[in-house]
């Protein structure tokens, strides 16, 4: 894969990117978009960053929404290359996502979405927080070794300003209601990702099926979808006449 297509942005202007943000959000939508922008080639990369703070649900932002997508659909297991990157501080490649055994649910998830690379790599900040930058393909195999390591040096740059943003701008104290509304609605989203699979339709069809199923059995949307993801079989459900 041929990537960096343009000169990486210079201490300054990452500086100036952390005061012209009005919150740390922006600031790393920012810092997503220039990530993309430096790493994407022939082929078209998505990018996302996830920030895990202590006591606070995860913040992504991405250069586009399929790829906060895909970072907010691991949430739902709990697992998958971009956590296991960020929590172990490791590089984690996958080839082909198709012939992925460590995340088989999160794989299939991803791969109904069209995507078949990806590249998750950690960046350093201090105690109490962690980080990575996760790189989607539509293609196999494009991660070589030398776009593996133009990552990393990419990762190992924005280091510093990530963990200033840190600092100067404090964690959102998000009430338990909100943080479990959040968990549910991305365990919903990958349950839904799995359904298109199996049933070769649309995304829209997928989450009427869903609530068709729910109606029909009377349980809770996010039970049911909790269910799938585990291995259960969609429940069958009538659309009504």
């Amino acid at each position: 894969m041929v990537s960096g297509t343009g000169a990486s942005p210079t201490p300054e202007q990452l500086q100036d990117l952390l005061l012209e943000s009005p919150g740390f959000t922006e600031f790393l939508l920012g810092l997503t978009t220039v990530s993309a922008t430096l790493l994407g080639g022939s082929e078209p990369m998505l990018c996302a960053i996830t920030v895990e703070r202590e006591g606070t649900p995860a913040t992504v932002a991405s250069s586009g929404q399929d790829a906060k997508r895909l970072d907010e659909k691991q949430y739902a297991f709990d697992d998958g290359p971009c956590l296991t990157a960020l929590r172990h501080g490791t590089t984690v490649l996958v080839t082909d996502v198709e012939n992925e055994d460590r995340w088989a649910h999160y794989a299939s998830a991803i791969s109904g979405e069209g995507i078949r690379s990806v590249l998750a790599v950690p960046i350093s900040t201090d105690p109490g927080s962690a980080a990575a930058l996760n790189c989607y393909s539509r293609t196999s195999g494009v991660f070589d070794e030398a776009t593996v390591a133009e990552v990393e040096r990419h990762a190992s740059s924005i280091s510093r300003i990530l963990r200033l943003a840190l600092k100067v701008h404090p964690p959102e104290i998000y009430p338990e209601h909100l943080r479990a509304a959040l968990k549910s609605r991305a365990i919903v989203d990958a349950a839904v990702a799995l359904i298109m699979i199996q049933n070769r339709c649309s995304r829209e069809r997928a989450m009427e099926l869903l609530h068709l199923a729910a109606r029909a059995t009377d349980t809770r949307l996010h039970t049911i979808a909790a269910d799938i993801l585990h291995g259960a079989t969609l429940p069958s459900a009538d659309p009504p006449q």
